[in-house]
């Protein structure tokens, strides 16, 4: 339940992304992650699973984002926002796992709630990460929102493993 179907409030999200890429010289969409990237932020999460903050503090960004990125200041607005987007994609994969393990360990009534929840998080997320590009339009947009989806992608991912354990 992560939003791959494109809700009405992610079109918007999708055009500010789509128009960022202008400055990207290669297609709309990011490569694919690596094994490597994957396995490292796998491996970041699981030895941080008992504590958001420092999975956050140790495992966003700084293991695939930045070194996508290379020397600060090097990259142009679209090219960060690509690497956010690579990033982005194993958060949302691990994400998805955690979400469908959550769900084996619950009640009827339980599953609804937490589908529930899921989807005011998706329309919280969604909404929070497009009002980067309805404040500030421009190409930088399109890197800030990126990078916000991934951040709350990967702090729902960690939240979700946490109440699967619970």
């Amino acid at each position: 339940m992560t939003g791959r179907s494109v809700p009405r409030v992610m079109f918007g999200l999708v055009l500010a992304l789509n128009a960022a890429s202008a400055d990207r010289g290669a297609a709309a969409s990011p490569r694919a992650p690596t094994a490597q990237q994957i396995e490292l932020i796998r491996a970041c999460a699981a030895k941080n699973r008992d504590d958001l903050d420092a999975g956050e503090q140790q495992c966003l960004f700084k293991l695939v984002a930045d070194p996508c990125m290379g020397d600060p200041g090097s990259a142009s607005d679209g090219q960060m926002a690509d690497c956010y987007e690579i990033e982005g994609a194993v958060w949302d994969a691990l994400l998805n796992d955690n979400y469908k393990s959550l769900l084996a360990g619950l009640d009827q009534d339980q599953t609804a709630k937490a589908r529930a929840m899921q989807r005011a998080w998706l329309a919280y997320r969604d909404t929070t990460c497009q009002f980067y590009y309805d404040k500030i339009h421009g190409s930088m947009a399109g890197m800030m929102t990126a990078a916000c989806i991934t951040r709350e992608t990967a702090r729902r991912a960690m939240l979700l493993d946490f109440f699967s354990r619970l």
